[in-house]
């Protein structure tokens, strides 16, 4: 599919068909994933891939989302800080949440490309989900992602607009400023 197309395709899908995914796509999905920039080439991310349907649904439980209990596979998307804290201080923190955002876009994408749906889940227990899939302490769970065959299709736009999110130079200015100084604009013509 056209690059831009898989990032207009892109949506958060929470019905899915009985149809389970293929977890080859899941496997090429995180590979592009870990292709995402990361500090220093650091990859701090761990990504658990579960099948089984009674897992599901407690994470379904613990996310208070049932839908989530459709999809036939889930990804928990983990991350470790220590490194990045080590080699950067408090900003190691930031820099993992930054990786780690830019690394479950590419693999929503990849799931779209791949014809697939999914949905980046950020509200659940961490603690109990942590629990049900032994996740040690030092982790940090990132998003849970259901995947799945769509079984619906979304029918709104998006509400974005490139000319309400942008400025020019400092924040609030929403005109870009032109390259000829307003001084010399409209002044003293070229003669002859």
């Amino acid at each position: 599919m056209d690059f831009n197309k898989v990032i207009e395709a892109r949506r958060s899908i929470r019905s899915f068909k009985s149809k389970k995914a293929d977890w080859k796509h899941v496997l090429l999905a995180i590979e592009s994933a870990l292709h995402a920039p990361m500090a220093g080439n650091n990859n701090p991310l761990k990504f658990i891939i579960v099948e089984n349907p009674e897992t599901i649904k407690k994470i379904a439980k613990f996310s208070e989302q049932s839908w989530i209990s459709q999809a036939g596979i889930v990804v928990v998307i983990c991350s470790d800080n220590t490194v990045l804290e080590k080699l950067y201080g408090d900003r190691g923190k930031i820099y993992c949440r930054q990786q780690a955002g830019a690394a479950i876009e590419n693999f929503l994408l990849k799931i779209t490309d791949a014809g697939l749906a999914a949905c980046w889940i950020g509200a659940f227990t961490d603690e109990l989900v942590e629990q049900l899939l032994r996740i040690p302490e030092h982790m940090r769970i990132e998003a849970i992602i259901p995947v799945g065959y769509a079984a619906e299709k979304p029918s709104y736009k998006r509400k974005h607009s490139l000319e309400n999110a942008i400025f020019w130079e400092e924040y609030l200015i929403s005109k870009r400023p032109t390259i000829f100084p307003e001084s010399k604009i409209g002044r003293n013509p070229p003669t002859g």
